[in-house]
């Protein structure tokens, strides 16, 4: 089991959440975050003031999947989310140790497949 991070441009999310679900892979969480990575200054003027914004807007997408699930997760986001501008993102693919599901309290592989499956 692995839990797939990514980070993405705010206007890619419909695209990636479209591209994830044509890939089968359901149950995620979105967060809005904060971030910067490649991207160049970004300065605005406030109140008279220029102000140096060091943080751009983004999303973090946490998915947690089999092994069998991975690779095609990392596709349907990285193919979805790339425009070739500094800035697209990244994706981090990370152990998991234990999943429990709460409703049922199926345990590891049958707590990340989808309900149904």
């Amino acid at each position: 089991m692995k839990l797939v991070v990514a980070i993405i441009r705010p206007e890619r999310l419909t695209a990636v959440l479209e591209s994830l679900y044509r890939a089968d892979v359901r149950g995620l969480t979105v967060s809005k975050v904060q971030g910067h990575g490649g991207e160049t200054e970004h300065v605005e003027t406030y109140r008279g003031t220029t102000v140096k914004m060091d943080l751009q807007a983004k999303v973090r997408l946490e998915i947690g999947v089999s092994e069998s699930f991975v690779q095609p997760t990392i596709d349907a986001i990285a193919d979805a989310a790339r425009t070739g501008e500094v800035g697209d993102g990244k994706i981090f693919v990370l152990p998991v140790e234990r999943v429990v599901r709460i409703r049922t309290g199926e345990e590891d592989g049958a707590a990340v497949t989808p309900v149904g499956q």
